[in-house]
């Protein structure tokens, strides 16, 4: 059994939502704290603890099991929640936000099947 509610997250980000605007906390904790305790909701456990850092293009497709130009393609459409960080002439990706976007379309998944067995 999950402590924690999704409807309490919900809650939650609406009272940090001013604190963040007020920059008494910043918006990327915020939404990493909000994507924890979404998670825990969800799953019952907080998202794996990652070092912070950037990644390239090619680490990020092997994260997501795609060939790099398919990755291009795909992010060029704007298939991707992530940003690109652009560091001259090189493209970087946090490698927390990519993945939150793995973690959030496995739980996209997991909740679509749970609808088809209805």
């Amino acid at each position: 059994m999950n402590n924690i509610r999704l409807k309490t997250v919900k809650l939650l980000g609406r009272i940090m939502q001013p604190l963040a605007e007020e920059g008494v906390i910043s918006v990327p904790e915020m939404n990493q704290i909000l994507s924890n305790l979404k998670h825990l909701a969800n799953k019952g456990e907080l998202l794996p603890p990652v070092q912070p850092r950037l990644i390239d293009q090619r680490e990020a497709s092997e994260m997501l099991g795609i060939s790099l130009a398919n990755f291009k393609k795909l992010e060029k459409e704007g298939a991707f929640s992530f940003q690109r960080r652009p560091l001259g002439a090189a493209v970087r990706y946090r490698l927390l936000d990519v993945i939150t976007f793995i973690m959030a379309k496995d739980s996209d998944i997991n909740t679509e099947a749970d609808t088809a067995s209805l």
